[in-house]
């Protein structure tokens, strides 16, 4: 299962409204290969929701998670940051066993 942290979802929200989408516009969550640990985070906003997907809603939030991704982000929550020390979308995967220093990035 993956969920969000009552900040990422007041800034999930804020940016839906400012990209002027619906609210039935999901925030999917997923996994590629690539970046300098192996795995890459992706995140997107999307109104299409596939067959393979898990569906989860936390605080008012659904995710898309596709079937593959979700082995890499079960327990994952999603941060947000905007502090000194860069600002944006973090995720907390408790099954990286490495992530870059950008945090974009990680290994399993």
């Amino acid at each position: 299962m993956v969920t969000v942290s009552e900040i990422a979802k007041n800034k999930i929200i804020e940016l839906r409204q400012k990209d002027g989408l619906a609210e039935d516009y999901a925030i999917r969550v997923g996994v590629q290969g690539g970046g300098c640990s192996g795995l890459m985070y992706d995140l997107q906003f999307d109104a299409t929701q596939q067959p393979t997907d898990h569906v989860v809603e936390d605080k008012g939030i659904k995710i898309l998670v596709d079937r593959k991704s979700l082995l890499y982000l079960a327990g994952t929550e999603l941060d947000f940051s905007d502090g000194l020390n860069g600002k944006g979308f973090q995720f907390k995967n408790p099954n990286a066993s490495r992530t870059c220093g950008c945090g974009e990035s990680f290994a399993v």
